[in-house]
């Protein structure tokens, strides 16, 4: 007790076992452990992948192959394939969810009985677990027994029912359907809510000198809620890159290739043809592309900004 005051006394405290300098180390050291543990070892082991020639099943240690695996990619019709479903998919996925969304947002700011029932009933699609929904979906495409099949029998005559998940073009369309029930409701509430937050004098202003509704919505509506939308756009775009369940569920990635993405194929290599490797060479293209995807929005978003200030 002594030496501590003497210590004190003479300018030299005690240090703490974690100083205020120390603190802020502390405390993110659990998220950078967790980031380096299940994202950045992941990333790590799978770019090294690629330069071997490791088999799920094999048993001996990989070969080094270098960059033989690069250049089977760069030959692969089928990846390339992969890379224009992808693109094709996504992009008609953002228009198709984005406009539905906003379409759905739109409708249910309006006044009118029974909105809180149907904002309800809005959420529902989302709220459902997506293998669930997606097997009832597989179950209501089916040829032979699909309840769509029914539906469409009966207000248009054809001689056979309709191959929503065996022909490459309806195929497409049904995944895009299916990822537009699932995805959309979180879109449109999130739109709801940038809504509701445009001032409501601003319609009253634009009502008094004149504005009709579509210049209501093009001059208040549209720039009020534009950060919102360009902050889910590129939610959708990424989320629509990796989608995996819906499409594998469906269709694991056909037929013969329509609906291949990129993510299905690396699971389809890795898991399906048990060539590790390989899928781990798609998976970190993959990656690059999805980056320069990322990289050209937030370019222009910033393009956007400049020219608005």
């Amino acid at each position: 007790m002594a030496r501590a005051t003497s210590e004190i006394k003479a300018g030299r405290p005690r240090r703490a076992l974690f100083g205020r300098h120390s603190l802020p180390y502390v405390l993110i050291a659990p998220v950078v452990i967790y980031v380096g543990l299940v994202m950045l070892y992941p990333i790590g082991e799978g770019i090294l992948s690629t330069f071997t020639n490791r088999q799920l099943l094999s048993v001996g240690e990989p070969r080094w192959v270098g960059l033989a695996k690069n250049e089977r990619l760069f030959g692969d019709a089928r990846f390339w394939l992969a890379i224009r479903t992808t693109f094709v998919y996504m992009l008609v996925v953002v228009i198709v969810v984005m406009g539905t969304a906003l379409g759905t947002a739109l409708l249910l700011h309006q006044k009118f009985k029974f909105r809180w029932l149907a904002r309800g009933a809005m959420i529902l699609p989302w709220a459902f677990p997506e293998v669930s929904a997606v097997l009832v979906w597989g179950f209501m495409f089916s040829q032979a027994y699909g309840v769509l099949n029914v539906f469409v029998r009966a207000f248009i005559p054809l001689p056979d029912n309709l191959p929503w998940l065996t022909d490459p073009t309806m195929a497409f369309g049904s995944i895009v359907v299916m990822t537009t029930w699932k995805i959309f409701p979180f879109y449109s509430l999130v739109l709801l809510t940038a809504l509701q937050a445009v001032d409501l004098y601003l319609y009253e202003a634009a009502k008094i000198d004149g504005a009709g509704p579509f210049q209501s919505f093009r001059f208040i509506t549209l720039p009020g809620i534009l950060p919102t939308l360009a902050i889910l756009t590129l939610l959708v775009t990424i989320w629509s890159f990796r989608r995996f369940t819906i499409i594998y569920l469906m269709t694991g990635g056909g037929p013969a290739g329509a609906t291949e993405t990129i993510v299905v194929q690396v699971y389809n290599q890795a898991f399906k043809f048990f060539n590790l490797s390989y899928g781990a060479t798609i998976a970190v293209a993959g990656l690059l592309v999805s980056f320069v995807v990322t990289m050209i929005y937030f370019f222009l978003q910033r393009r956007l900004d400049v020219g608005q200030a």
